[in-house]
């Protein structure tokens, strides 16, 4: 068995994957910066991101690193000083990691970190077709350019020999946080809400197989660089919204759609990546010999949302 050092070990993603690997028989370290007592086979190490330090015994007794760190891109307004945070938490974190397995001595076999498909633009017409596939370009709006900052933050560690593996995630699937409780919400008084025009494409990960991603990029070292933790078959905006709605309520919901001018009032810059359509691949991790438990829209929800 090995030893897992979790950064974002807290988080939706981070806590879904951290009892995982327990249940599996592993040992997770979770970095925080507050010292918490160690239960079983999860114990807690102190980083501290604005002083760069690091518990070095942590780092020493690691097999792999799972960097997930980062302030959540969705849940505040997108005001100048929000924006610099979302960026600075990401890359701090990754430049504190870089300069600890730079200095300290450690048995580090590989970094997976989390990335996101923020990195690509607007869907064209060759990947509405074929999907965005890791070699295009990043974009150079806000998210693909954090996306791009944040993924060369963490490239250093392949100069120390330390295989690096970006996962460029998808709109995560679960029933404890992110999209999917914000799109519960109308749903609770029967309202279906689409957004803008609905026919934006959602390239998304159910959180279970994104877990599953991790520790495949982890034991297999044939995978190296960027792959994206999406699903086989992304879906509109319309589709999702329909699907999460007769799942959860059958045929007892009314379909309303949000104008964009309504979300660009309420999210600010932020409607920008919620109206916008990105079809995006996972051939390549297909090809790494992955294999999705839940490809397509109505197993997932399914299964997150038994009837």
């Amino acid at each position: 068995m090995a030893t897992y050092l979790i950064s974002g070990g807290t988080g939706l993603v981070g806590t879904r994957l951290s009892k995982q690997l327990l249940e599996a028989g592993h040992e997770v370290i979770i970095l925080t910066r507050k010292a918490r007592a160690t239960n079983g086979k999860l114990r807690y190490a102190q980083w501290d991101l604005a002083e760069q330090t690091i518990d070095a015994a942590a780092i020493q007794s690691v097999d792999y690193i799972i960097h997930l760190a980062g302030a959540g891109v969705a849940d505040k307004r997108w005001t100048a000083a929000r924006k610099q945070e979302i960026l600075d938490s990401r890359t701090q974190s990754s430049a504190l990691l870089v300069k600890a397995l730079k200095e300290i001595p450690n048995k580090v076999q590989a970094v997976i970190s989390a990335s996101a498909i923020g990195w690509y633009g607007p869907d064209t017409a060759a990947s509405l077709q074929k999907g965005f596939a890791e070699d295009a370009p990043a974009d150079n709006a806000y998210l693909g350019e954090t996306c791009r900052l944040w993924e060369e933050s963490i490239a250093p560690v392949e100069a120390l020999g330390i295989r690096l593996v970006k996962l460029r995630i998808g709109i995560v699937l679960a029933t404890q946080g992110g999209a999917l409780v914000e799109f519960k919400k109308p749903l609770m008084g029967g309202v279906a809400a689409i957004l803008g025009s609905g026919q934006q494409v959602i390239s998304w990960v159910h959180i279970d197989d994104l877990c599953a991603m991790f520790r495949y990029a982890a034991e297999h070292t044939n995978m190296h660089g960027a792959y994206n933790a999406v699903a086989n078959q992304p879906v509109t905006n319309k589709a999702l919204t329909l699907a999460l709605a007769k799942q959860l309520r059958g045929q007892w919901f009314i379909p309303v759609y949000v104008p964009a001018f309504v979300l660009k009032l309420v999210l600010g810059e932020m409607s920008i990546e919620v109206l916008k359509s990105a079809t995006v691949s996972n051939k390549k991790i297909l090809a790494a010999g992955f294999h999705c438990q839940y490809p397509n829209i109505d197993a997932a929800l399914q299964q997150l949302f038994p009837k």
